[in-house]
């Protein structure tokens, strides 16, 4: 087991499922444009790497006032409707009840008011510490910057630190970063993406974070 003291947790694919809400956001954004919607696996291949990646892969284009659109449009939806059909992955509270004394955040791709709502809904806001989101575009993951910001304002000790998502972003960040790493393989990454990183552990559910952490 691990000497951990903080836990930076992705969001999708790793804590949440969100994908038909995600997907349905997308394409009320599609369809108020005058575009065709987009199947849900098709909108979920570009989820990761931030809202503006999202939205430019779904619209085809990089024009920045299409885009700039297309994200108030998305957000527009989403904000109503972030927790329509997403749920908790299996579980979810009961570790991060288990972690009550470890200092957690949230680090995510997303915009933070966006995960915010999302926590909120789904009742596990309350653990967090801080939801960092991807509002800076020049500070995403799997860039370290993001969590190098939380560990200059934040006291963080790295070598006692742990970062758990689905993709290879997340895994790539604590590399970057110089923390500890765990992939989890039910979420939207896969092993090919993975194992050239060699994430510090892999897990197949979240309650196996409590054979890890001390």
């Amino acid at each position: 087991m691990a000497i951990i003291d903080t836990i930076f947790f992705d969001v999708d694919g790793t804590l949440v499922d969100a994908r038909r809400d995600i997907a349905n956001a997308m394409n009320y954004a599609l369809e108020s444009m005058g575009l065709p919607v987009l199947p849900v696996e098709k909108i979920i291949s570009y989820v990761g790497t931030g809202v503006s990646h999202l939205i430019s892969n779904c619209l085809g284009t990089d024009d920045a006032k299409l885009v700039e659109k297309g994200i108030r449009l998305y957000g527009e939806y989403y904000v109503a409707h972030a927790a329509d059909e997403a749920f908790l992955y299996p579980h979810a509270v009961e570790i991060l009840d288990y972690l009550k004394d470890k200092r957690k955040f949230i680090l995510t791709n997303r915009y933070a008011a966006f995960a915010d709502i999302l926590l909120k809904a789904l009742g596990v806001r309350k653990y967090f510490e801080e939801v960092i989101g991807g509002d800076d575009e020049g500070c995403l993951k799997p860039s370290a910057c993001i969590i190098d910001r939380v560990v200059k304002t934040s006291g963080i000790d790295k070598s006692k630190a742990l970062i758990v998502g689905d993709m290879s972003y997340d895994i790539m960040t604590g590399n970057n970063a110089g923390v500890k790493t765990c992939w989890v393989t039910y979420g939207l990454g896969n092993i090919g993406e993975i194992k050239d990183l060699r994430p510090d552990y892999i897990i197949e559910d979240l309650i196996e974070l409590k054979d890890i952490i001390k």
